[in-house]
């Protein structure tokens, strides 16, 4: 079954804190047909600003998740048996060249190799999709666009992007916002006071001080919304962000208490 999600008509303005000229940039891209490499860690808003620039181009996206069992047909698509016999039904990529769409490809390099070769016609000046078990030879539509992001942290000598792909691709570089746009972040998302948010922000840099030394993956901004959500539902502090921001970092219970301590040391053990 695909992994692939097209969201609905939104009626509310998806909200986006811009950190540069990501904006511009990616927009430039799309005018002239060049396809996007976004990099960058995790939860620090590469899929919200995806989403966002499809709403603010007034493009359909398909996002699809990928992973160590994505198949070449999960992508374009595959015949299937029905009730009047075999028929073929468009994959997600398929679909957004069809309809000229944005594909965005999450964490491609989860994705097998030999999968993403698949990409390589749509991504130079060709625009084509070879569908190799029907035929045909599909030209992209007009406003399809191809996007893929990735965690550069994952990076090792079995995972990570051909440079015959990487080559093919504008490339976008993510980090987590400034202290007054993260906390801009929070407090929209949240709807928490800003001085706690601020706190929470302080609390998410600490933390992430200690990636290079103990951690694999730094407390992310989605974590700091989640710690942010819980706080303003009446949890206290210290458990919210135990929850949020310590737990899912990590599994050794020496590396969660050291996170707690840290946590301890920002709130000073405020209850609410």
């Amino acid at each position: 079954m695909n992994a692939f999600e097209k969201p609905q008509n939104q009626t509310d303005e998806l909200f986006y804190q811009p950190q540069g000229n990501e904006e511009a940039l990616f927009e430039h891209a799309y005018n002239h047909q060049l396809p996007v490499l976004i990099k960058g860690p995790t939860g620090c808003g590469k899929t919200r600003f995806i989403a966002h620039m499809a709403e603010k181009l007034g493009r359909p996206i398909y996002t699809v998740s990928c992973h160590d069992d994505l198949t070449a047909a999960d992508l374009v698509g595959r015949h299937l048996i029905g009730k009047e016999g075999t028929f073929w039904q468009d994959g997600p990529l398929t679909r957004a060249v069809r309809e000229g769409a944005i594909c965005y490809l999450d964490e491609v390099i989860e994705a097998r190799k030999d999968t993403t070769v698949v990409l390589h016609p749509l991504a130079d000046d060709r625009r084509v999709l070879p569908i190799e078990r029907t035929g045909e030879y599909l030209e992209a539509a007009p406003g399809f666009m191809l996007v893929v992001s990735y965690n550069p942290g994952y990076q090792n000598l079995l995972k990570g992007m051909k440079p015959s792909t990487r080559q093919r691709f504008v490339a976008l570089r993510f980090d987590y916002p400034d202290e007054a746009a993260e906390t801009a972040i929070v407090v929209k998302e949240s709807g928490i006071e800003e001085a706690k948010a601020r706190v929470l922000v302080k609390l998410a840099n600490s933390l992430r001080n200690l990636k290079d030394h103990d951690l694999e993956e730094a407390a992310s901004t989605r974590l700091v919304i989640y710690a942010a959500k819980l706080i303003k539902s009446g949890i206290a502090p210290l458990e919210a962000c135990k929850i949020t921001m310590a737990e899912p970092l990590t599994d050794d219970e020496a590396t969660v208490s050291a996170l707690t301590e840290v946590i301890y040391a920002i709130f000073g053990g405020e209850e609410a």
